[in-house]
């Protein structure tokens, strides 16, 4: 059982900067970070690979946020910059058990965090 535990959010106003941690247990795994707004779909928001050195974002966030990792301390960021209301919702961070590279397909993911709530004010 893998565990990942996410922390960093919080409430920040438009154009501020948040940074998220998602804690790893075991191994070092692909990873992703998701969000969910309400009453909205889950939506991927960036993947990194296992090594560090592929990643991936979703149109609506490249060039403001940067998912990296620290594999020493089995952990995955994502450093939020020019934060908009729309970025508003629970953060989960995810990970991949046998891909060496994450994906923006959420069924890809084999282990979820619990969330963390981002909001972002006008």
């Amino acid at each position: 059982q893998v565990q990942l535990v996410e922390s960093g959010g919080g409430l920040v106003q438009a154009g501020g900067s948040l940074r998220l941690s998602c804690a790893a247990s075991g191994r070092t795994y692909a990873m992703g970070w998701f969000r969910q707004a309400p009453g909205e779909e889950r939506e991927f928001v960036a993947a990194v690979s296992r090594s560090g050195g592929n990643t991936d974002y979703a149109d609506s966030v490249k060039g403001r946020f940067t998912i990296s990792r620290d594999n020493a301390k089995n952990t995955v960021y994502l450093l939020m910059n020019s934060l908009k209301p729309e970025d508003t919702a629970v953060y989960y961070c995810a990970a991949a058990i046998t891909a060496s590279f994450g994906s923006a397909w959420s069924l890809a993911y084999d282990y979820w965090g619990q969330g963390t709530q981002v909001t972002v004010s006008s």
